[in-house]
């Protein structure tokens, strides 16, 4: 079955009972991941290869065999050179199919005399064109290329962000798309260390909308060296995804009566905001106000780094929680 990721769920399913009696022999052959398109019960009764692309010097063997053999393109006599078969091998990007389909093009477009067909590069050049980048907006491409760009970024490189960035471009993405996970990474991998990164995103993502494509390629590579550069902190990251674990483990904690609104008089009377101590009244600015549910009572999420601008923040806490403690 060829590009068997075009059969649904469903139709995938109908397979199923054949093939573990062994009344077929399914072979399958996809473009795709197998791991997302095909069932997981379908996947795990099959064996599964991995066919690589080929490289340039099998595609310029292929074309060499192809311009000989009577049954390809021999009997024409066609003169090419060894720098243009490259050419067509290079443009290929691993595909036999693209490469024949472009040698055949050339030729037929070469210039034809009594005894041979001459390629001229002149004629080469237009048949090969612009490129067409491997990508896909809703497969395994596009996902590896946003993390190849996401973790060039958090690894400080931004040669390989700016590459990974102009590799999503050139190819058709959305420019958007790309700056919307500039905002997230952002926070994510930034955050606290230079709060700068967000406002920066942010902007970058509102030229973007307000130019778009090709315009806006400048300030997406402005972003993403400078978010690859500034310094790294995942403490707001870490922070959010260990407060979801206890929110979700606890979702019915009461809001404790001392930080409770008491916009009415029998919420007064349940002693709503009894307690409360507004903190500018204060000489500290704070106040030694429990304002986690009881059994969350010391919890600590929040974790600074000593990474750039958060290192003085680092220092601000470790005081506040000290008074707290009224140390």
């Amino acid at each position: 079955m060829d590009e068997i990721h075009r059969f649904n769920k469903a139709q995938q399913d109908a397979f199923l009972p054949y093939v573990e009696k062994g009344s077929i022999i399914l072979i399958g052959a996809t473009t795709e991941n197998p791991s997302f398109e095909i069932n997981s019960a379908l996947l795990s009764r099959c064996r599964v290869f991995v066919l690589q692309a080929l490289t340039e010097d099998d595609l310029a063997r292929l074309i060499k065999n192809a311009l000989k053999s009577p049954k390809g393109l021999g009997y024409l006599n066609v003169e090419i050179t060894n720098h243009m078969i490259e050419m067509i091998a290079g443009f290929a990007d691993g595909d036999a199919r693209t490469a024949l389909n472009t040698l055949e093009m050339a030729v037929t477009n070469g210039v034809i005399s009594p005894d041979k067909t001459t390629v001229t590069e002149d004629v080469l050049k237009q048949c090969i064109g612009k490129k067409s980048l491997l990508y896909d907006k809703k497969g395994e491409e596009h996902y590896n290329l946003i993390s190849a760009l996401h973790k060039s970024m958090r690894n400080s490189d931004p040669d390989a962000a700016v590459y990974w960035l102009a590799r999503m471009l050139e190819a058709g993405e959305d420019p958007l798309y790309v700056a919307r996970r500039l905002v997230r990474f952002a926070s994510e991998d930034i955050g606290m260390a230079d709060s700068q990164a967000l406002t920066l995103a942010v902007s970058a993502y509102q030229a973007c909308h307000f130019l778009g494509m090709p315009e806006c390629n400048v300030h997406l590579s402005h972003a993403v060296i400078y978010l690859s550069m500034a310094p790294k902190s995942n403490s707001a990251y870490m922070a959010y995804e260990s407060a979801k674990a206890d929110a979700r483990n606890m979702l019915a904690e009461p809001v404790p009566l001392t930080i409770r609104n008491a916009p009415t008089g029998l919420m007064k009377d349940l002693h709503y905001g009894d307690g409360y101590v507004y903190a500018h009244d204060t000489k500290e600015k704070i106040a030694r106000m429990q304002c986690l549910p009881d059994s969350l009572e010391g919890r600590e999420y929040y974790r600074p780094t000593d990474q750039g601008a958060e290192e003085s923040v680092k220092g601000r806490l470790e005081e506040i929680r000290k008074w707290k403690r009224g140390k």
